[in-house]
């Protein structure tokens, strides 16, 4: 198994144990890799949803976690290719949101798969031409 990023959906379908075969798919990652690989985007969007529904104590909980965790940034030559995406994107009437913009920039970026069971929105960014490599752990 090689290295992957989490996409949000999946990293937080981990930390809820929600699903069995994610949990089975992420147990086994995890002891071939040694650490989940997600992005500071995700991070971003786990902490907004936590603190929302105001549990800040799963806030500090998730951050503490991050700790084990490789989160690569969105830096400048993401940012740039993401709006290089998005740009595609709204040409073809193809709107995703900018956090997964990022997210699929930042995997690009890092030439790593993304793991998600957002599959219809990631599938746009191949089909406007970007090699983003796509894995649902939601499936068998």
């Amino acid at each position: 198994m090689s290295k992957v990023l989490l996409d949000t959906d999946i990293l937080s379908e981990i930390l809820k144990s929600k699903s069995a075969v994610v949990t089975a798919r992420a147990s086994a990652y995890l002891a071939q890799q040694g650490c989940f690989t997600t992005s500071a985007v995700s991070v971003a969007e786990i902490v907004y949803g936590l603190r929302r529904v105001g549990r800040d104590d799963r806030v500090a909980q998730f951050e503490a976690s991050l700790a084990t965790a490789e989160v690569l940034p969105l830096d400048d030559a993401a940012a740039r290719l993401a709006g290089r995406i998005n740009a595609d994107l709204e040409r073809a009437g193809r709107i995703i949101g900018m956090p997964n913009v990022f997210i699929a920039a930042i995997a690009l970026r890092n030439s790593l798969p993304i793991v998600t069971g957002n599959v219809a929105h990631f599938e746009h960014v191949r089909s406007a031409g970007y090699d983003l490599h796509i894995d649902n752990w939601r499936t068998t």
